[in-house]
């Protein structure tokens, strides 16, 4: 009995690590590994094809100028957008002069 638990501890590890490895690699490739604690990304743009990702701080998120944007992007494109990601239906003009208000605030 002892013998097997020694194994199914073993097997526990090794899932693990391959885990850990795979999650390390997925985060690697789709570039969220490069977002500071406290912050989050944003894609900002008004086109599919042309997307500009910023990232902010989450104090943003609670400013009632930025839940304007977040209720916009609620309405366009609901909770199931293709990117999978935060994105913000706005030009990047107006996401910068909002976030320069933001960082003022």
């Amino acid at each position: 009995m002892g013998i097997q638990l020694i194994g199914l501890s073993n097997a526990k590890q090794k899932l693990q690590r391959s885990l850990s490895t795979k999650i390390a690699s997925f985060l690697a490739m789709s570039g969220t590994n490069n977002v500071p604690k406290g912050h989050v990304a944003v894609y900002v743009g008004e086109t599919y094809q042309r997307k500009t990702r910023f990232v902010i701080p989450i104090s943003y998120l609670n400013h009632p100028l930025f839940q304007d944007l977040l209720n916009l992007a609620e309405e366009e494109f609901g909770f199931d957008h293709p990117m999978g990601c935060l994105t913000i239906p706005c030009t990047e003009d107006y996401f910068t002069a909002l976030a320069s208000i933001l960082n003022g605030s």
